[in-house]
């Protein structure tokens, strides 16, 4: 990889913890679960265990 496309991944990857962040939080605040997959299994959380 060259030095821009490091630059291009870093600012991606910026951008997507921010997002996860964000939803995380927005779950919390509106009492949603969160349901993401564990090796394949789908799990649901409860908004207060987060």
């Amino acid at each position: 990889m060259t030095k821009k496309n490091n630059s291009i991944r870093a600012k991606i990857l910026k951008g997507l913890d921010l997002t996860y962040t964000k939803l995380i939080q927005s779950k919390k605040e509106r009492n949603y679960v969160l349901v993401i997959s564990d090796n394949g299994k789908v799990k649901r959380l409860n908004p207060k265990s987060l």
